[in-house]
């Protein structure tokens, strides 16, 4: 695939980018290079003869990813300075009280 000087200005035009003139062939050999290399990774065998690299031994398993809950070791009752049926009372500010 080539990649001309039409090609960086339709994209520059549609990233809303200003690409000067004088930088338009450098920048379309560039992203030629990129993507000749990008067509050499398709070279490469994938599945199961080249399985993914897993560092340590190949016998362990990763356990499953389960979210638990963090018991905290102290209620909030025990840390608030207020804390009444549940939830935590809060002084009200003087700025939002009524005259």
């Amino acid at each position: 695939m080539t990649i001309g000087r039409e090609d960086i200005l339709r994209v520059a035009r549609l990233a809303e980018l200003d690409v000067p003139e004088r930088d338009l062939d450098g920048l379309a050999a560039q992203i030629g290079r990129i993507v000749a290399y990008v067509a050499q990774l398709e070279q490469v065998p994938a599945g199961e003869s080249a399985a993914p690299f897993q560092a340590g031994p190949s016998a362990v398993r990763l356990r499953e990813d389960v979210p638990d809950p963090v018991p905290m070791t102290r209620g909030p009752e025990a840390i608030a300075p207020e804390f009444r049926d549940g939830l935590f009372l809060v002084p009200r500010l003087g700025a939002m009280e009524g005259e």
